[in-house]
This record gives structure tokens, C-alpha cells and sequence, in this order.
């Protein structure tokens, strides 16, 4: 059982929060990751939120397939990506230009986020709607979350 399972007691992850790397970039007090605590992001309006998995987008600036990471760019900067060599259906995504979803967990937060992939999907064929999107996902869900 993962931590993130035992941390939730019935078997289940905690779902993935949606994030902009400049929340990362700013997180704050951490806990253990290995405990499933994660860290702690501003989610607007003065709250916070604990977060361990994560959902962002980005455009793909470089892929180093040798080092198993991509680059990615959000509205808010830059963050890697790792373990990108190992996500069942991930390669056609690994390409500079496509805008890509991401789900992982958090490895570091500073001086650039630094997630480990799980799910990686292409959404470059609505790519416009994607980004024009996403940060009103992202407040959405922070408010209901925090």
C-alpha cells in the first residue's frame, strides 16, 4: 500500500489538485512527503491547501529523454517533469510546442517544481481552450478544496 493510500485509510489516493507552478514555487511549510502530508500552497483569499498530487498544464519547452524529464511552461513559469519515459501512452507528448496535462507528485518545490509523472495526456489539439481554462480550473477548485 502507497503512502498516499494508508494516509487516506480506505484504499483510495486523495484526488489531484490542480496547481500553477508559481504556487509551488512560493509553497510553504512542508510535511513529510513520504507521509502523504505534501506542502502547503496559497489558494487565494488568505487560505492554504496541503497538496502532494498534483494537476497542471503546460507547453513542453524541452525534453531530455536520456534523463527521463521534460520542461514545461505554465501562465506562472517553469517546472520538470521526471519519470516521463515510464507514463503508458506518454511519448507522443514529447514534443517542444505540444500543450500537455500532467498528474504527479510532488518531488520539489524549489527552485523549480520537480514533479513525478503518473498520467501525462496531449492536449495541444484544443490548446487555445486549454489555456485560456486553466487558471479559472485552478481557482475553482482551490476555493472548494481550501
Amino acid at each position: 500500500m502507497s503512502t498516499l493510500e494508508r494516509t487516506y485509510g480506505d484504499g483510495k489516493r486523495p484526488p489531484p489538485v490542480k496547481v500553477l507552478s508559481g504556487q509551488l514555487r512560493a509553497a510553504g511549510i512542508r510535511g513529510a512527503v513520504d507521509s502523504g502530508e505534501g506542502y502547503m500552497i496559497r489558494a487565494g483569499r488568505g487560505r492554504s491547501l496541503r497538496v502532494s498530487l498534483v494537476w497542471m498544464q503546460g507547453t513542453v519547452l524541452e525534453v531530455q529523454l536520456d534523463r527521463n524529464t521534460v520542461l514545461l511552461m505554465d501562465e506562472t513559469g517553469t517546472f520538470a517533469v521526471q519519470g516521463v519515459n515510464n507514463i503508458p501512452k506518454g511519448k507522443p507528448c514529447l514534443l517542444p510546442g505540444k500543450y500537455v496535462m500532467v498528474m504527479g507528485v510532488v518531488q520539489a518545490v524549489s527552485p523549480e517544481p520537480v514533479i513525478r509523472a503518473v498520467k501525462m495526456a496531449d492536449l495541444s489539439e484544443f490548446a487555445a481552450l486549454h489555456r485560456q481554462m486553466w487558471k479559472l480550473e485552478v481557482e475553482e477548485l482551490q476555493q472548494v478544496l481550501a
